[in-house]
C-alpha cells in the first residue's frame, strides 16, 4: 500500500517524507485555506521535494471551467494530479483530460456506481471517503472491498485512494480490503507508529539497561 499525506502543511509533509513514508500528497481547497498561503505556491513547493503524485483540486464545477483550470494546474509540475469532483460535469472533464494525458483523481466517491463510472471515464485515481460513509451509518471499508472487486473484475486501471481516514483501524482495514493507497491526515500519521506496548517495552529496556550500567560501575 502507498501512503499519501492528506495535508497542505509543508512541515508535516517534510517530516513524513524524511521517513521515506510519503508516496504522494493530496490537497483540497479546505486544506489550502488552513495554511493561509497561495494555492499555486504551496502545491509547487510540495512538488519540489515529494517525488510522488500531488493532487491539486479544481475550484470550479462546470465542465469547461474545470478543464481550463485543470490544464493550467497540470503545468505547475510534472507530478501534479488534478482532483475533480464526482459529478456529471466532473466525469466529462475526467474523460477529456485523460485523453490528453492529464492524470486525475476523482474525489467525493460514496458508492460502487460512482467509482465504476469514474474508472470507466479514465480517472487515474478514485477516492472513496471511508470516514464520511461511516458517519452516514454505512460501511466505508465494505465500499473499498467492493470497488476493488469491480476494478479487478473488469481490468480497470484506476487506483483506489482510501480517503477520509480517521483512525489506525481505518488504515489497517483499508489495507486488508485491498486499497492501493491510503491518504492520511498529518495529525494521524504519528499515531500509526506508536503503540502503548511499544512505549512500555522501551521504558522497560531502558530501565534494565540503566540498572546494568549501575552494577558495572
Amino acid at each position: 500500500m502507498k501512503f499519501f499525506l492528506d495535508t497542505a502543511n509543508v512541515d508535516q509533509i517534510k517530516r513524513i517524507n524524511d521517513l521515506g513514508l510519503c508516496d504522494g500528497v493530496t490537497t483540497n481547497p479546505s486544506l489550502i485555506n488552513k495554511e493561509g498561503r497561495d494555492f499555486k505556491e504551496v502545491v509547487t513547493e510540495i512538488a519540489s521535494f515529494v517525488d510522488g503524485p500531488i493532487s491539486a483540486e479544481v475550484t470550479s464545477y462546470d465542465y469547461e471551467t474545470m478543464v481550463k483550470e485543470a490544464r493550467e494546474i497540470a503545468k505547475w509540475a510534472d507530478n501534479i494530479v488534478v482532483k475533480i469532483p464526482m459529478t456529471e460535469d466532473g466525469l466529462k472533464a475526467v474523460n477529456t483530460l485523460s485523453k490528453v494525458g492529464i492524470k486525475t483523481n476523482c474525489t467525493l466517491i460514496f458508492s460502487v456506481a460512482q467509482g465504476l463510472m469514474a474508472a470507466k471515464a479514465g480517472a487515474t485515481y478514485i477516492s472513496p471517503f471511508i470516514g464520511r460513509i461511516d458517519d452516514m451509518g454505512e460501511d466505508g471499508i465494505r465500499l473499498i472491498y467492493d470497488l476493488k472487486t469491480v476494478l479487478d473484475n473488469y481490468g480497470l486501471e484506476s487506483e483506489i485512494i482510501a480517503a477520509s481516514i480517521r483512525t489506525n483501524k481505518h488504515l489497517e482495514e483499508a489495507a486488508i480490503a485491498g486499497a492501493h493507497i491510503a491518504t492520511i491526515p498529518g495529525t494521524l500519521f504519528e499515531k500509526l507508529w506508536t503503540h502503548p506496548l511499544t512505549t512500555q517495552g522501551i521504558e522497560s529496556f531502558k530501565k534494565d539497561w540503566d540498572s546494568f550500567i549501575e552494577k558495572t560501575k
